[in-house]
């Protein structure tokens, strides 16, 4: 909480304009004195210190330019997203996830990757790194690797971040509700202003998904251990 004028207990103050003038070191009542023959206030802006540091500038207007500040350091903040996967995602879902992660890093965001394991899936763990290293791959011009593939626990996660806004280039693009590789559509037909939706809705029927060459690995690696 930010003390002013009266609120001020300290008996001793150091004094700065609002010019950046120091006044040097005086008592709290005579610096308050000085603040009110010019008009203006007596800010406490460094309370931690001995003696307490205080400004004499006009407070509305200081406490109009501190929250500007703040929300201008919010708006640039970075914020970490995260898209999972599992071993049998199809093609399909893997398109729409890309997709959405290319929208959080064209959003300057970074995007954590992880890729969950279930019951037989533990015993193949390396399957995991290969599907990292693909979604490294097919980001390439997008993102860059902040912290590599690692195992943890029953996951492997990684976490990318955005490339410099004029090196971004996006492989996956939104085509009447769905996202398609580039090579699938006419890039003229395409809607620019098209969003990749928020929500990501996994297929449940696994039967109707289109096999990918992990499904392929993994059964083949299961069967073979059998």
């Amino acid at each position: 909480m930010t003390r002013i004028n009266d609120r001020i207990r300290a008996p001793k103050v150091r004094v700065i304009l609002a010019s950046g003038e120091q006044l040097g070191v005086m008592s709290s009542r005579d610096a308050m004195a000085k603040a009110i023959a010019m008009g203006l206030d007596l800010v406490e802006i460094a309370g931690q210190v001995d003696p307490p540091v205080c400004k004499i500038i006009d407070y509305g207007k200081y406490k109009y330019e501190q929250a500007k500040l703040k929300k201008q350091k919010s708006k640039s903040a970075t914020r970490m997203k995260e898209v999972k996967f599992r071993v049998v995602t199809g093609q399909h879902d893997y398109n729409i996830k890309l997709g959405r992660a290319e929208g959080f890093l064209e959003g300057n965001h970074k995007v954590r990757f992880v890729l969950q394991f279930k019951g037989r899936e533990n015993a193949h763990k390396d399957l995991g790194f290969v599907a990292l290293n693909r979604i490294i791959e097919d980001l390439k011009t997008m993102a860059q690797v902040d912290q590599p593939p690692r195992l943890n626990g029953r996951a492997v996660a990684m976490i990318l971040s955005p490339l410099p806004a004029h090196q971004r280039k996006r492989k996956f693009h939104l085509f009447h509700g769905e996202l398609m590789e580039e090579d699938d559509f006419d890039e003229e037909e395409v809607p620019e202003d098209e969003e990749v939706p928020d929500e990501v809705v996994e297929t449940t029927d696994e039967e109707s998904r289109p096999e990918t060459a992990l499904e392929a690995d993994l059964e083949t690696e299961l069967e073979a251990s059998h």
